[in-house]
């Protein structure tokens, strides 16, 4: 274990007020222990299994009501990213072992990562109410959710989330679905396009001025007088991080549904983007609760909206905000425009990240060029910041990989952009990608 130094600390810091890319190695990491009771992932598994009959039901999509991505190998992505293409930090040109994707910009439902713990809070707080409100007994069958008589008690609480998009979405359309009024508390500067599907599926869209911090502490206000009103908390909910900590099992049972197993000789290094931390800190929470040290993760963040790596390099956790360093949150990954991490994310990162790291927007878009160029495989930029974290020199901290290790991108959405959206990104992401060649 690292020892945390005034110098290397300061050296981030400088780094992030300045808005050059930089890597931080978790001085703390490996310091977890598995068990600590901090959600139960098993026990949020069962809850899905328990509603896959309804979700099936209201999201054919979903074939058997379970909402779960592919993961695809990408071997022609790995070959460019082994020649250099795209300005990537790697001078051994040699990535060993095998390089996936984990398709949750394929998620049913709301085609993002957010899918997996904003479903599952809405299920639990739906089960809860009708238990409450006698719809429902233990035991019952949960398809009665969907029968008019139990949505019009339902239509009578409201679903309340603070979102810059993708989580909103996520609460939206799965509220509205069961038949619970929906509210997103939306910072004005959010993607139209996700603001018109929000009102497409029956959720209200509160705009307001400034960041997504102003959003949600409004959401907040106005929840708390409602005693009908159910607010998803990104920033503290335990039921979100619980949905999100699900994903270790399963991709532990897709991985092993492939032949590949991993141990000490066999290590699993995964990079996923980062907002406020809430979805990385509950996958991370989960991928440690199967595989403990042998599985590596890093974050990726925008050198114009960093959090997660602010406050856990800084030891202050939600305590900082980029703004008190004076960066502005001006990025085209929206879906990472946050300047303070979630409490609860930092304190379950503190011994189970290993890293984390900013990368440059330009940077970012030749990620997402290179990937569509080779695989075909579209993200919204957030999704992409994972290859940078990914592949950044300093993971060498860690014993290398030898040619049986195992790299997973987590792509966290892009599915649902609309095709003329899709194209500005495209063109930005070649021309960004070109520009590198």
């Amino acid at each position: 274990m690292k020892t945390r130094t005034t110098d290397e600390t300061e050296r981030v810091m400088d780094d992030l007020r300045n808005l050059r890319e930089t890597f931080w190695v978790n001085p703390d990491a490996a310091g977890f222990r598995k068990g600590e009771g901090i959600v139960d992932p098993e026990e949020a598994e069962s809850l899905l299994r328990r509603f896959a009959p309804f979700l099936a039901e209201l999201f054919p999509e979903t074939g058997n009501g379970i909402v779960e991505s592919p993961l695809l190998e990408i071997p022609s992505m790995k070959a460019a990213l082994e020649a250099g293409t795209a300005g990537i930090p790697n001078d051994t040109k040699a990535l060993p072992g095998r390089i996936f994707i984990k398709c949750d910009h394929m998620l049913p439902i709301a085609g993002s990562v957010k899918a997996r713990g904003g479903v599952y809070e809405v299920l639990k707080f739906a089960e809860e109410t009708a238990l409450r409100e006698g719809i429902l007994r233990r035991g019952d069958d949960l398809r009665k959710l969907g029968a008019p008589a139990s949505k019009q008690i339902l239509s009578r609480y409201r679903v309340a989330v603070g979102s810059t998009g993708n989580l909103g979405l996520s609460i939206g359309i799965i509220s509205a679905a069961i038949g619970f009024s929906a509210t997103v508390h939306m910072s004005s500067d959010a993607k139209e396009w996700k603001k018109r599907l929000l009102r497409e599926n029956g959720a209200d869209v509160l705009e307001y001025a400034g960041d997504y911090e102003k959003a949600v502490a409004a959401g907040r206000r106005e929840a708390a007088k409602d005693p009908f009103c159910h607010f998803v908390d990104d920033e503290n909910s335990a039921d979100l991080f619980a949905g999100y900590s699900t994903a270790g099992r399963r991709l532990a049972d897709q991985l092993a549904g492939m032949g590949l197993r991993v141990d000490r000789k066999h290590r699993l290094y995964v990079a996923i983007p980062a907002g406020v931390g809430g979805a990385p800190g509950g996958i991370l929470y989960g991928l440690k609760e199967i595989f403990g040290d042998d599985v590596i993760v890093v974050t990726a963040e925008p050198t114009h909206a960093p959090a997660v790596i602010l406050g856990l390099a800084s030891g202050k956790g939600s305590g900082i905000s980029a703004g008190d360093l004076g960066i502005d949150g001006d990025t085209a990954a929206d879906g990472l425009a946050v300047g303070r991490p979630s409490a609860l994310a930092c304190r379950t990162m503190k011994t189970r990240l290993n890293g984390a790291c900013t990368v440059d927007d330009e940077r970012l878009f030749a990620f997402l060029g290179l990937l569509w160029k080779t695989e075909g495989i579209f993200l919204e930029p957030s999704a992409a910041a994972g290859f940078a974290g990914l592949l950044h020199n300093d993971m060498r901290e860690y014993p290398p990989p030898d040619g049986n290790s195992i790299r997973v991108v987590w792509a966290t959405g892009g599915s649902m952009v609309p095709e003329a959206e899709k194209q500005v990104y495209l063109s930005r992401a070649l021309s960004a990608l070109a520009a590198r060649d």
